[in-house]
């Protein structure tokens, strides 16, 4: 038995959880958790994170950035391949008309703008700290999922 999945259901999960795509070769029982429907949203984060990713596994939001104009923002990915999925397209977050409260450590995807479920979180490379008049972006292909 082997102990992966292969390439085809690897990008059918992938296209399914992030792009709401339902038809195609893998099986049409997948069912998307929350309003997968209405959107797909990039949230940030703050603090240790080794608690933030803890929490985050848990479903618990605590750590969210809240300051600063913050909102959530809907990303589109492009299709799967080779088991790893990418957001098409700059994520844009407004101007920050106040400090983030704490430096963005990590993000989740979520099923919703606001509340929600966690899809898929991680860490960031280097963390960001955003003050009043700067603006987080996550470039073209930047936010990259991968089941290989």
């Amino acid at each position: 038995m082997a102990n992966a999945l292969s390439n085809v259901y690897e990008n059918a999960v992938l296209n399914h959880l992030f792009r709401c795509q339902t038809t195609g070769t893998a099986r049409n029982e997948l069912t998307q958790p929350g309003s997968g429907a209405s959107g797909i949203y990039v949230a940030l984060f703050h603090g240790n994170t080794a608690a933030v990713a803890a929490n985050l596994e848990a479903g618990t939001l605590t750590d969210e950035i809240t300051l600063g104009s913050y909102t959530r923002k809907q990303v589109e990915f492009s299709v799967a391949s080779s088991g790893t999925i990418s957001s098409d397209g700059a994520v844009t977050f407004p101007t920050a008309t106040a400090n983030y409260d704490g430096d963005v450590t990590a993000l989740a995807v979520m099923d919703a703008s606001t509340s929600g479920n966690v899809i898929a979180y991680g860490n960031l490379t280097v963390s960001k700290t955003v003050t009043t008049g700067d603006t987080f972006q996550i470039a073209d292909t930047n936010l990259t999922i991968s089941l290989a």
